[in-house]
């Protein structure tokens, strides 16, 4: 087990899941942005933090989130400390006005983001290791389990350095099926409330969608499943929901990893179901190090005496682990 328990006062798994999100600052860190124009016309909002490229890393936020998420301000707040730089990319219609962070900032094209897209990834790996030199890259839960695909499909890469993800699904049929009960409606909810607003404004944009989305069938959607089936997959190609998490959860890809690769999870994050971490194990590569907390939540890992005290275990752990895989490759 990895060396973390959390405090008596936020023992809870939705606690701790649900408190960074409340209680940290979501700017930590000051940003330089770039629009980078993608091969089919898009842009992906790059948000810069400048500082020695040695290692320089590249962040990749979770379901919805942005750079100015919680569980991508916490690592960049470290990094930033230690005087490193690093990039987070921000998953097509997820960049935030930096004067209204709740306002997302739409894309050009009718298409958004997914847990199995790994192109746009692959092409700002390509752009920023052209400009700096190799990388090191963290994902948290969506884009943790986009990071681990590209590093299966990729196992000869020699952008990536090494990596790390933050409570990673990997299964995700297992995982939007898990949160179909107990506190799983109240996290999926709060989701669904923006990508059904995503999937309205892209039909309004472009009319033609309307010939593959059923947008009143999107609407109805109540859980990943039913979103998934008539949004997700229709937009990014998939015959269905089924086919979109066959062919999207990580947990496949593990096996093939030959980049060092920190994966850090809790056994009662509440969007992870208990049997698919014993799979993950069994499945992943020599390359691969597991790192399992009893306690933790999803993307939580908070400690601290007081909740006037909390310090962010995950955060200081992954960028630790990050920098001396760089130093002992370089010694």
């Amino acid at each position: 087990m990895a060396s973390f328990a959390p405090p008596w006062w936020l023992s809870n798994p939705h606690a701790q899941t649900v408190w960074p999100r409340l209680a940290r600052r979501r700017r930590l860190v000051e940003f330089r942005r770039e629009a980078l124009t993608t091969p089919d016309g898009d842009e992906l909002i790059l948000d810069h933090v400048d500082g020695d490229p040695a290692p320089h890393f590249i962040l990749l936020h979770g379901l919805e989130g942005s750079s100015y998420s919680t569980s991508v301000q916490g690592p960049l707040s470290v990094i930033a400390r230690r005087g490193l730089s690093a990039t987070v990319v921000n998953w097509r219609s997820c960049a935030r006005d930096p004067l209204r962070t709740l306002t997302s900032i739409p894309n050009r094209r009718p298409r958004f983001y997914h847990s199995g897209e790994t192109t746009d990834f692959d092409f700002v790996a390509h752009t920023l290791a052209r400009r700096v030199g190799p990388l090191v890259a963290f994902g948290v839960s969506l884009g943790g389990n986009a990071l681990l695909k590209w590093l299966g499909e990729h196992p000869s890469q020699s952008i990536l350095t090494a990596a790390a993800t933050l409570s990673v699904p990997y299964d995700l049929g297992a995982g939007a099926k898990y949160l179909e009960r107990g506190m799983g409606p109240f996290y999926v909810g709060s989701f669904l409330r923006t990508l059904k607003k995503k999937v309205a404004a892209v039909v309004e944009q472009f009319p033609e969608v309307r010939k593959i989305v059923d947008v009143e069938a999107v609407m109805r959607a109540k859980t990943f499943r039913e979103f998934d089936d008539v949004a997700t997959a229709p937009l990014h190609g998939f015959r269905d929901a089924d086919d979109y998490y066959t062919r999207s959860s990580s947990l496949q890809y593990l096996g093939r990893i030959q980049t060092p690769t920190l994966c850090v999870n809790a056994e009662d994050d509440p969007f992870l179901p208990p049997e698919v971490l014993p799979r993950v194990r069994a499945a992943a590569s020599p390359a691969v190090e597991l790192r399992v907390t009893r306690r933790g939540g999803h993307a939580g890992f908070v400690s601290g005496s007081t909740p006037w005290n909390c310090r962010y275990w995950a955060d200081e752990f992954i960028v630790d682990w990050l920098v001396q895989i760089v130093a002992g490759q370089r010694s």
